[in-house]
């Protein structure tokens, strides 16, 4: 993990299994995160809106307020942080509504500790979080059409109208924007974003497909087309005089 001296990633747990939980801490504080932990869904919620916190791992079957309902909650106050999700159940709904709520990974119980561990470096790579890495020297203001997309602060607007989009999103509209009128293959979308290709992650990566097509239905001229069989290609107007 490539953390700044004297920086550590703190991680809010939320699992009722106080076994699990216990051994889950102590793992995760000899990897040297610091844990801050709940046994149910309120109480995790006040513990995020206590601390400072830069990963979410949440249980989706928590008392009080189910796993699905706090990272909603969550992602209403910090739309970028990531979230994984740990599972007892292995049906394919329960995944799919894990990736449509937005969350970064799903682990289905049980599961080993150096699993987690690495999921979570892979993760906060791919976050990219300024807090932890040298602030990469980059456009971060993208002009689509009659849009202006600001990576930095999550934001795309139009006409004075904005939206707030959350990491993932703005990622992987910056990507369609950087290989703009070209086709994109599937697979490597999910690659760049998500780093591996699976069902899970494909499905995923529609739901935030239809989430980018909903932000832009406000420009006509700017379209996420599919193209059957192959990939996506986001189709924006070359700018006049070209």
């Amino acid at each position: 993990m490539d953390q700044k001296k004297g920086l550590k990633i703190q991680v809010l747990l939320v699992e009722d299994d106080a076994n699990l939980c216990m051994v889950l801490q102590d793992y995760l504080e000899f990897m040297a995160y610091n844990v801050i932990v709940a046994h149910d869904g309120e109480a995790g919620l006040a513990r995020f809106d206590e601390h400072e916190v830069h990963l979410c791992i949440l249980d989706v079957m928590l008392p009080r307020m189910d796993g699905f309902a706090l990272a909603a909650a969550i992602r209403d106050r910090n739309k970028q942080i990531p979230i994984i999700f740990l599972t007892a159940k292995s049906l394919k709904e329960d995944r799919l509504k894990g990736f449509a709520q937005g969350c970064d990974d799903y682990i289905t119980k049980p599961f080993s500790t150096e699993e987690l561990n690495l999921r979570i470096k892979a993760i906060m790579r791919r976050c990219n979080r300024n807090m932890f890495q040298e602030e990469i020297n980059e456009q971060k203001i993208f002009v689509m059409g009659n849009y202006r997309l600001d990576t930095q602060n999550l934001t795309l607007t139009i006409a004075g109208s904005t939206s707030n989009l959350t990491k993932k999103e703005a990622t992987l509209l910056r990507l369609l924007y950087l290989h703009k009128n070209t086709v994109l293959a599937r697979d490597f979308v999910q690659k760049t974003i998500w780093g591996e290709t699976d069902y899970f992650v494909s499905r995923s990566m529609d739901v935030f497909i239809t989430r980018l097509r909903k932000y832009l239905k406000e420009d006509s001229s700017v379209n996420i087309v599919n193209v059957h069989g192959v990939g996506f290609m986001l189709e924006v107007p070359k700018p006049a005089g070209e």
